[in-house]
């Protein structure tokens, strides 16, 4: 049995090696990435969806969000506090933004909403749905509370590199129902 130390250790690692290659990616990404994930995003115009503002070498879904706000609402997300679930407030590509935590970005006006599908930013992936996160379980308890009221769909988007053979996971982290990279698309049955 793994101690909780041990498990911290394995993902702090886990962690390193992932971001390292998703700078790699990052550095070397080409224009377009987002297609395959507007792609996606098509097939459920209208449906109130949630997005990211990329921070670092996450990346981005902007060009996506802002096809898919032409059909419905799309929101970013806004942390509350440490601990708490995040909350989505309506997001525009025209929209004022301020600062929020962690160096995202949000809408200035708080419009807050339950997206039904969240594209979700990850550190690292694996075959099988996981996703390893920031840390701070923010989208586990965001998932878990908005999945217990209605069914709602997790998309991980990220570079190919960010694929891992194998993540340290715990009971309470979310699967994702898809992960939609610059090239393909995965999707997880439950």
């Amino acid at each position: 049995m793994t101690d909780t130390t041990d498990l911290t250790e394995i993902k702090a690692a886990a962690r390193r090696a992932a971001f390292a290659r998703r700078k790699a990616a990052f550095d070397t990404r080409l224009p377009g990435a987002a297609g395959r994930l507007s792609e996606v995003l098509a097939g459920h115009r209208g449906v109130p969806i949630s997005g990211y503002m990329p921070i670092r070498t996450e990346i981005d879904p902007l060009p996506a969000m802002a096809e898919a706000a032409a059909y419905g609402a799309v929101g970013v997300p806004v942390i509350q506090a440490a601990g708490k679930p995040l909350r989505f407030s309506r997001w525009t590509p025209e929209g004022a933004l301020k600062d929020g935590p962690f160096g995202a970005k949000v809408p200035e006006i708080d419009d807050y909403f339950d997206p039904e599908i969240l594209i979700v930013p990850l550190v690292a992936f694996d075959a099988q749905g996981g996703r390893l996160g920031y840390g701070g379980g923010f989208y586990d308890r965001t998932l878990e509370g908005l999945r217990g009221k209605r069914p709602t769909l997790a998309i991980g988007f990220a570079f190919d590199a960010q694929e891992a053979e194998e993540l340290p996971l715990e009971p309470t982290d979310q699967p994702l129902d898809m992960v939609i990279t610059e090239s393909r698309v995965l999707t997880f049955s439950a």
